[in-house]
């Protein structure tokens, strides 16, 4: 109903519009088929299509076809894998002259052949152009310009008053009759009765239905307003605005009747604009905004609605409204807080992660801060601190953000350190875990929680940071924020990928790579694809590591695309792993120490300290343990500056492999005596390390222990080349192991597992439907194929068949 604008609650995000009308569609079509056909897609605004486009992206299990029609000059409004585009060519040339003989079979042949030449083969043009003779030498070249004149050549024989109901008619746009015959009275001073529609019928203008008016085709609309004149326009717009019920259309109407200043209207209007934007109407915010700079007679006002007509242009996806608003902007007498703001709108608004974008970012947190907008300025630093993390900039644009986060901010609000842990994960990563580490994760709020689990995860605390972000996905799920719920579903796959918990990883990185198509977020798929390759290679077959390979290719490329040299190192991170986790040690080492070389695209500080174990090990059995010994001395000194416990870990694992024969005992134990326990993958590759380091000792017996222990963590975990090696360095020792019984999860898809954990947490159809932005029938779906694969047939059997 708040969507609707038929109560007085906000709207909800999209997405819970976009869940509730995919179950609409999906219990409609329960009973029988349904099509859902959607013309003139480009003229949508960017909300609905976000909507259509998560419906299109979800109708797999539903006897639901969604059929979208759409110019080709311009960007497709629904795209991804699920759609499958259909170009309509135009009517060759005996199929255009049959259409035409019949639609006028009086043409003559010259006449006849350039009509087929100005038509080109368009069947509008082909129906429309004879019955109005608009063919000749004369006519405007466009064929657009043609229709419209084909169709506003038909206005002047209608009578007056049938062309004053057409006129309020395609002034009004809601379609209702009434409305129209009612305007039109006011306008003309005397009764209209709907027998002055038939006229408009019998010229193929108009038709009814039910008791609306509705125009033959859009050109019909636009040629009715081009014909009139502006004084006849505005007279038709007070008539409206005397008439309509609706007080927010009234105030639309009397603002296109005026020309003139008006600061009154102005702020009515941007009342409106206001109310609409509540119900998630952009398109109509952004309009009346625009509107209303215009009838600003307060200059400050009208720079003020004319930036915020901009900002709301590029959240309706329109970035040529964008472009206009700023123009029209910057020819005024601009102040400089202001020049600030456009800016950043233009900036903050460009594809990529440029410096220079960052350091405008902060310069306008600042001045948002000096104003008292601490809301905006939290904005803009989280942005600019992003652009820091994922792309490369400067020690002085780091130091900047951070004195502005500082100014700006309360330094202990884990608001505060979430941008401080981007900017300087090494040299302020003490003071953000002592801090995050303090506070409960049960006393923060929502948005806290969510920023203390980006924080961790930069510095290093993964297994902190898997904990902090599942406690914040049930709110994000439950208020439909699709874009920040993936964002935290990739940083808990990438941090539950660091300590092991593969499944956990897999399951999140699936969901947020899904979410990543409803939301735009190229960085967020990319750095899924990596999860999923790496998770995926362990797996260990052939057709997994093609697979594993080609998602990140397309990882790189989306890298490239947002310029992020931090998603480039991150997928030479998971090359790295790949190659190393199938024995390729000189590729391993080949992939991985590009991320160390600062010279290299793919170099990237903090990506680089997770490196360390995998580094090291393709080093030692590659021939490269000189070089490995040098990034490790790198490496020392990062590590005296931070405790970050992924570095720490992977060192303890470097400095190990890399000792020399009288020290590598004591280290193999220093490092297995450090608390472990949330580390389970590289706590069995330490044993493996270690017990395969005793066995070439000629110290069997004492290698088993260790060898066992890797051997059934990295069969828990799924890692099966991991468990194989294991295996072989047990046979090598003199004993043998029992065969891998492959764990039935690992038959499911990570979609089909998620859903198979969350039934066998009792959940219902619906409720997994609606914590993962599926119908119900979807899920039931994926419930009966996964059923066969776990060998039961009911669920209540899944907790066992899942080991939970």
């Amino acid at each position: 109903m708040a969507a609707f604008g038929m109560t007085d609650e906000a709207a909800p995000e999209p997405f819970l519009i976009g869940l509730a009308a995919l179950n609409l569609l999906s219990e409609s079509a329960a009973g029988q088929p349904l099509v859902l056909a959607v013309d003139d897609a480009h003229w949508l605004d960017r909300p609905s299509a976000d909507v259509l486009g998560f419906i299109a992206r979800r109708l797999e299990s539903e006897a639901v076809v969604m059929v979208v029609a759409q110019r080709d000059d311009f960007p497709p409004v629904i795209a991804g894998s699920v759609v499958h585009e259909l170009p309509l060519g135009r009517l060759d040339r005996h199929l255009a002259e049959q259409v035409l003989t019949h639609r006028a079979p009086h043409l003559g042949s010259t006449d006849l052949g350039r009509l087929l030449d100005v038509a080109a083969g368009n069947p509008l043009a082909l129906t429309e152009l004879p019955l109005d003779g608009v063919y000749d030498d004369s006519a405007p070249p466009s064929l657009t310009a043609r229709l419209e004149r084909a169709f506003a050549a038909r206005l002047p024989a209608l009578p007056d008053v049938t062309q004053d109901l057409l006129l309020v008619a395609a002034l009004e746009g809601e379609g209702d009759l009434g409305d129209a015959l009612r305007a039109a009275a006011a306008l003309r001073g005397e009764e209209v009765s709907a027998q002055a529609v038939v006229p408009a019928v019998e010229a193929g203008l108009a038709a009814l239905a039910g008791g609306r008016l509705e125009f033959r085709h859009p050109l019909v609309r636009h040629a009715i307003r081009q014909q009139a004149t502006l004084p006849h326009l505005q007279s038709a717009h007070r008539a409206l605005a005397q008439t309509l019920v609706d007080p927010h259309r009234q105030v639309w109407h009397r603002a296109a009747a005026t020309d003139r200043p008006d600061e009154e209207l102005a702020s009515e209007l941007e009342e409106v604009g206001a109310r609409a934007r509540h119900r998630g109407g952009v398109a109509a915010a952004q309009a009346a905004l625009e509107r209303a700079a215009r009838l600003s007679a307060d200059p400050a006002a009208r720079i003020r609605r004319y930036l915020m007509a901009a900002e709301l242009a590029f959240e309706w996806g329109r970035p040529d409204i964008v472009d206009r608003l700023l123009q029209e902007t910057a020819a005024l007498d601009v102040p400089a807080l202001e020049r600030t703001r456009m800016a950043v709108i233009r900036d903050n608004f460009a594809e990529g992660l440029e410096g220079a974008g960052t350091r405008r970012l902060t310069e306008a947190a600042a001045a948002a801060a000096s104003d008292g907008r601490t809301d905006q300025a939290l904005v803009f630093l989280q942005a600019a601190s992003l652009q820091c993390m994922w792309a490369d900039a400067s020690a002085a644009t780091r130091a900047r953000v951070v004195e502005v986060v500082e100014q700006a901010l309360e330094p202990d609000d884990p608001l505060a350190l979430e941008c401080i842990g981007y900017v300087l994960p090494f040299e302020r990563g003490a003071v953000v875990l002592e801090r995050l580490r303090a506070d409960s994760p049960g006393l923060l709020d929502p948005a806290r929680t969510r920023a203390a689990g980006f924080a961790t995860s930069v510095a290093g605390d993964m297994p902190l940071a898997v904990e902090l972000l599942a406690s914040a996905l049930p709110g994000l799920r439950a208020g439909g924020e699709l874009g920040l719920l993936c964002r935290v579903l990739m940083v808990q796959a990438w941090s539950a990928l660091m300590v092991g918990r593969f499944d956990l990883a897999a399951t999140a990185a699936d969901e947020a790579g899904r979410l990543a198509a409803d939301t735009e977020q190229p960085l967020v798929r990319a750095i899924s694809l990596v999860v999923q390759s790496v998770v995926s290679s362990l797996r260990a077959t052939e057709d997994l590591e093609r697979d594993a390979a080609e998602r990140l290719d397309e990882a790189s490329r989306l890298g490239i695309q947002v310029q992020s040299n931090g998603v480039l190192a991150v997928v030479q991170v998971a090359r790295g792993a790949i190659a190393l986790s199938g024995g390729r040690h000189h590729e391993a080492w080949e992939e991985l120490i590009r991320v160390a070389d600062p010279a290299d695209p793919a170099y990237h500080a903090v990506v680089h300290t997770y490196t360390a174990a995998d580094l090291v090990e393709s080093a030692v059995h590659s021939g490269h343990r000189a070089e490995a010994e040098q990034v490790m001395a790198e490496l020392e000194r990062v590590a005296h500056a931070t405790p970050s416990p992924m570095l720490h870990v992977g060192m303890r694992y470097g400095r190990a492999l890399l000792a020399a024969e009288d020290e590598a005992e004591r280290l193999y134990e220093a490092a297995l005596a450090a608390d472990l326990s949330a580390w389970p993958f590289a706590r069995a590759r330490l044993q493996l390390a270690y017990g395969a380091w005793l066995r070439r000792r000629r110290r069997g017996a004492e290698s088993r222990a260790p060898l066992r222990a890797a051997r059934d963590t990295f069969d828990a975990l799924g890692a099966v080349a991991w468990g194989e090696r294991s295996r072989q360095e047990l046979r090598a020792s003199g004993e043998q192991s029992r065969p891998r019984n492959a764990d039935l999860r690992e038959q499911l898809s990570p979609q089909e597992l998620l859903i198979a954990q969350l039934a066998a947490e009792g959940l219902t159809n619906r409720e997994i439907g609606a914590r993962l932005y599926l119908s119900h029938r979807t899920v039931g779906t994926h419930l009966h194929r996964l059923f066969p694969k776990l060998g039961i047939t009911s669920r209540a059997a899944l907790r066992e068949a899942l080991g939970l």
